[in-house]
């Protein structure tokens, strides 16, 4: 009987271990697809400028290393330390500015119910569907008339561009917060906005990490909004590595890979100290609410 039980036991979990198997094997050529640009880009900064364009997949040797002299050029060329200035300003700036917004108008929605904040949730669940693309040659005029072509003016259009998604996401975990909590609260003289600082916010915090890291990301490669909205003056990272681009098409790759890597950098180690907060965050957003 024991042989038998084994028997059908494995024949049980025989399928589950190949499933698993073809699984991991297609995961690991996923990594592989999305990492190769990575370090397509990161081998070819250490390779001269003419080099990268005859073979761009071969790796450096000898004769195609150039050490770092790309980067030098690439840091000098770009006005690298003040655009990484202006887009560190803009990004954190901007997405504090969107996480105390918009968590504070999701709990508004969610909590006062009527016809206005019904309306005003439609409102930005529909801005989200509105493409960049429609609105772009209004939004940068507008910009320019108002004075928003610097590095605060911009902090505003961002909030305007995130605070639809931002909204959804944080209105979903709202209302996974018992109201309970809120009402005792304010029996013990807490005001609406001691409330929220001090009771309902600490509780976002898994939903307020991933919106965070989504905004961080969106705005950190942004190029199209800072191009059109800020001036010539105020270069982003994003911004500062079309300036290697001369005159006729001729473009400095070298110095352009390394400015890459350069950028590329801050924005993976902040993806990797936070990463293990989006999955949660996001189900938390998605299936309490």
């Amino acid at each position: 009987m024991e042989s038998k039980i084994d028997t059908k036991n494995e024949l049980k979990y025989k399928p589950k271990k190949k499933n698993n198997i073809f699984l991991y094997i297609i995961l690991v050529l996923l990594a592989i697809l999305f990492l190769a640009p990575i370090f397509i880009v990161l081998y070819n900064s250490f390779k001269g400028k003419l080099y990268i364009s005859r073979d761009p997949f071969a790796l450096p040797n000898s004769t195609t290393f150039s050490g770092i002299s790309n980067y030098i050029n690439g840091i000098e060329k770009t006005g690298f330390l003040s655009a990484i200035g202006y887009s560190l300003f803009i990004t954190i700036s901007s997405t504090v500015v969107i996480i105390l917004f918009t968590s504070m108008t999701a709990w508004y929605i969610i909590r006062v119910k009527s016809k206005f904040t019904t309306f005003l949730y439609y409102l930005f669940v529909f801005s989200m569907v509105v493409p960049f693309q429609m609105v772009m040659f209004t939004m940068s005029k507008i910009a320019n008339i108002l004075n928003l072509d610097n590095p605060l003016g911009i902090i505003v259009i961002y909030l305007g561009f995130g605070a639809g998604l931002s909204v959804f996401m944080f209105s979903g975990f709202v209302k996974s917060i018992p109201i309970d909590i809120e009402e005792a609260a304010m029996i013990d003289g807490c005001t609406p906005i001691k409330t929220f600082f001090l009771i309902v916010f600490p509780l976002l915090k898994p939903i307020t990490i991933t919106i965070s890291i989504l905004n961080v990301m969106w705005i950190w490669n942004d190029y199209l909004l800072p191009t059109l909205v800020l001036r010539s003056d105020y270069k982003t990272l994003t911004m500062a590595v079309q300036y290697l681009r001369g005159g006729y098409g001729a473009v400095d790759m070298g110095a352009m890979m390394a400015v890459l890597v350069l950028a590329i950098i801050p924005i993976i180690i902040f993806y990797f100290t936070c990463q293990k907060y989006i999955i949660e965050g996001i189900a938390a957003g998605a299936v309490k609410g």
